[in-house]
């Protein structure tokens, strides 16, 4: 059988490639599926001689019929694009998903008083005089940690590869 590849691969695949109209990647499958159809006829006579033109005549033959059988196969159903497809009903929370598992990996690489004046500004929506009486602190305390926990926070934004 390897007798066989080397004597006939090339002609095939020039073959399979005009067949499939130039397509590289179509005329790969078929020549690999007719070298698969070839190898599990190992016993049939007309590989007796590999080098027989009848050898050549059955390979260009199977590879002629799979490509007929891919073409019927599409008319028959033919490929539905992506734009085809309908939408589905529902939004898609992918996106906001990730940024939120960012953002959560993003605030435990804070320090806890960063992190706890971001949660109370941002997430609680506290104003300063709320967020400093639920944290202990001044109220002056609160606005500079805020500015300083945002730098902080873009500088971990960016370290883990984060655009702005």
């Amino acid at each position: 059988m390897r007798m066989l590849h080397d004597e006939h691969a090339g002609a095939l695949w020039a073959f399979a490639v005009r067949l499939t109209g130039g397509d590289r990647a179509a005329a790969e499958d078929v020549v690999q599926e007719t070298l698969l159809r070839a190898w599990k006829q190992t016993d049939n006579p007309v590989f007796a001689d590999n080098h027989s033109r009848a050898a050549r005549t059955w390979l260009y033959t199977v590879a002629r019929r799979i490509v007929i059988d891919e073409w019927r196969a599409r008319k028959v159903r033919p490929e539905k694009l992506v734009s085809d497809v309908p939408e589905s009903g529902g939004a898609d929370y992918t996106e906001q998903l990730v940024e939120s598992r960012l953002i959560a990996d993003a605030l435990a690489r804070l320090t806890p008083d960063h992190r706890a004046v971001l949660v109370e500004m941002y997430y609680r929506r506290s104003s300063v005089r709320e967020a400093a009486a639920r944290l202990g602190i001044a109220e002056g305390t609160v606005k500079s940690r805020t500015h300083y926990a945002l730098q902080a926070f873009k500088l971990v934004l960016a370290e883990m590869g984060v655009e702005q």
